[in-house]
């Protein structure tokens, strides 16, 4: 990331005290000017979180473009945003795979029968093998010099990859081969199994019919609340018994402006709720009205959800962050700009804006190569800059020839005001 040292700054305490769990049932909002990196932090944040804590986002708008309620659209993207991490112990057999035999009838009907011979640097052990073990195992592809695990409740035959010992350099393996060490000690042993998913999918499993299946079609429309009650006491039991634990996630709202009256309202009292996210909210919104409301307030937020917030603010880019901001661009769109081109498209972004500057990449790139350059020249931004217009010329267009338009409210505006 480019600039915004304060605000990353801010972030990282943020950060921490998620990792501590001390953030929880509170709310952060990124205010700043468009294009001033509100969400490039907030994703950088959910970057650095790791993969085993939830992460949802949303923009305040999708709420309004849904089959369902707005209370219960925010319920589900909260739900998803909290985890619960479920422990579980079992009973599993570990070893390096030495011989496996299976015997088919000749006549190619009957049950089949084999013998499979396990082994760690400690002991050796031959077990036999029913049908649905060998299914397993010729599902598996197993061979000697595997390192297999068997979980003796279920049956599941997972390959952990092939050992160390039978590594030879005539082997031909393929480039996805892991090769694992032997293991030790004993071939039965009892691992901690820990299964980590959201409070959502525990929902949709135990609300639908078609059970798990349905959180692959989509389908979950609006869940009862007798449904999350039920779910809601059976966590807490398994957290008091130990066998689970809550993970605060983060539901990042971004545009939260478009929000109205009643769903701030909803998150309001959703973050007093005790099983809540860390809520990271973004908006470019100075003083507006509260959507749903004739009242005016900053961001157009209401005060007393205001009150809840830390605040971290962003400022707009000086010109050496605009310029290794679009210097990374270039690098990640694949283009060749001169240090000239360079130096007149920062201009240009330091003028006009941040995004406008980086569409002008592309469109450049794409007339220096129809005149077969090796890389994007100065005049190739300025004919893009005089091609494209940015928002403050195109303001300046509409003033000048506003009569000849079809509809035009800003001289109905003047006229208005004469006669008044």
């Amino acid at each position: 990331m480019v600039g915004q040292v304060s605000a990353r700054r801010a972030a990282g305490v943020v950060l921490q005290m998620v990792r501590d769990g001390r953030i929880a049932g509170r709310a952060v909002l990124l205010a700043g000017q468009p294009g001033t990196g509100k969400t490039a932090i907030a994703t950088a944040l959910a970057s650095a979180l790791g993969y085993d804590t939830p992460f949802t986002s949303m923009a305040g708008s999708e709420i309004y473009s849904l089959e369902m309620s707005k209370t219960e659209a925010l319920t589900q993207a909260i739900r998803k945003s909290i985890g619960v991490r479920i422990k579980e112990e079992s009973e599993i057999i570990e070893g390096e795979v030495v011989e496996v035999q299976i015997e088919r009838p000749a006549t190619g009907e009957g049950t089949k029968v084999g013998k499979l011979i396990l082994k760690t640097t400690d002991m050796e052990t031959v077990y036999d093998l029913g049908g649905k073990m060998i299914d397993s195992i010729l599902k598996e592809k197993v061979q000697s010099g595997d390192v297999i695990t068997i979980d003796k409740a279920t049956g599941k035959i997972t390959r952990l990859g092939r050992s160390f010992t039978r590594a030879r350099d005539y082997d031909a393996t393929g480039q996805q081969t892991r090769f694992v060490q032997c293991p030790e000690g004993e071939l039965q042993k009892r691992k901690e199994v820990v299964h980590t998913v959201t409070l959502h999918e525990i929902d949709v499993i135990n609300s639908r019919a078609h059970g798990f299946l349905a959180l692959f079609s989509g389908d979950t429309g609006e869940i009862k609340p007798e449904v999350r009650e039920q779910i809601n006491g059976k966590v807490a039991e398994w957290r008091e018994e130990g066998k689970a634990e809550i993970i605060p996630g983060v539901l990042f709202i971004d545009e939260v402006h478009m929000l109205d009256i009643e769903c701030f309202s909803f998150l309001n009292r959703a973050l007093e709720n005790e099983m809540s996210p860390i809520v990271i909210m973004a908006t470019n919104r100075g003083i507006t009205r509260i959507r749903g409301t004739n009242y005016k307030s900053p961001h157009g937020i209401p005060l007393d959800l205001l009150d809840r917030m830390i605040i971290v603010p962003t400022a707009p880019y000086d010109q050496k962050e605009l310029r290794e901001i679009l210097s990374i661009r270039c690098e990640e769109e694949d283009c060749q700009l001169s240090d000239e081109a360079l130096t007149i498209l920062t201009r240009i972004s330091m003028e006009t804006s941040l995004r406008y500057g980086i569409q002008l990449i592309t469109t450049s790139s794409l007339i220096a190569r129809k005149r077969k350059a090796p890389e994007v020249q100065m005049e190739d931004v300025k004919r893009a800059y005089e091609l494209f217009l940015d928002e403050g010329r195109s303001v300046q267009f509409l003033k000048e020839y506003q009569k000849e338009f079809m509809f035009n409210e800003n001289e109905e505006e003047e006229n208005q005001m004469e006669i008044n």
